[in-house]
């Protein structure tokens, strides 16, 4: 007589999946930038693979809100139970922006869907190949009150990433408490704030930098 094997519920799989997954390797840094991308391809491979293992398939819908100057992309994903097809988890609240132009629905649907499997797995990401998860972590540049001089990087002629996180970008700039570091920030990373390069990043870039340059000089930072 052989061994039952007792039936996972949705939760346990869910579990299951998140403990297989391990982490995401982050992609190769972007000429002229400060840190690895995430890439939606590669969170989808992981999560997907460890989904399907335990029985799980996840299906998204998307609402999309359209403003004067951006769209924004929210994704709803819900992780069904193939051996149960009444019982699922509701993963809600991911959304992304895009430009308005032919890639920005797109766009906004890759990120908003890449956080979606981030939170339904609680996948750990990091620079780490082996294990996707060993992350050091990003130096700020201290504050000085002197012009600091700029570096050069020897990549005047690189193209910027399509896969771009806007969201890391914008944490970094809204923790520069420093309008001269903020400058730097923009000369070391030129190629953001090139146009001819990638006019979706130009456009999301410039604004997550003007906004923040007015901010510290309403603080009275002197220039």
């Amino acid at each position: 007589m052989g061994v039952k094997r007792m039936k996972l519920n949705i939760y346990q799989k869910l579990h299951k999946a998140a403990c297989e997954a391990g982490g995401v390797a982050k992609g190769k840094k972007v000429p002229g930038m400060h840190f690895n991308p995430l890439q939606h391809d590669e969170v989808q491979k992981v999560a997907m693979e460890s989904l399907l293992n335990n029985g799980l398939y996840p299906i998204c819908t998307y609402t999309n809100y359209v403003k004067e100057t951006f769209i924004m992309v929210t994704c709803s994903m819900r992780i069904h139970d193939i051996e149960d097809p009444t019982s699922h988890v509701d993963i809600e609240g991911c959304s992304a922006m895009g430009n308005l132009d032919k890639f920005g629905t797109g766009n906004g649907m890759s990120y908003a869907k890449k956080y979606a499997f981030l939170n339904a797995l609680n996948l750990k990401t990091g620079l780490d190949n082996d294990d996707g998860y060993k992350a050091k972590p990003f130096e700020e540049p201290k504050p000085t009150n002197k012009i600091p001089q700029q570096k050069p990087s020897g990549t005047a002629h690189a193209n910027v990433d399509m896969d771009i996180d806007m969201n890391q970008i914008g944490e970094i700039i809204k923790k520069i408490d420093n309008i001269y570091v903020l400058r730097e920030f923009r000369k070391r990373n030129s190629k953001l704030f090139d146009p001819n390069n990638n006019l979706r990043v130009y456009r999301q870039i410039t604004d997550l930098y003007e906004t923040h340059e007015t901010k510290l000089n309403q603080q009275g930072v002197t220039q």
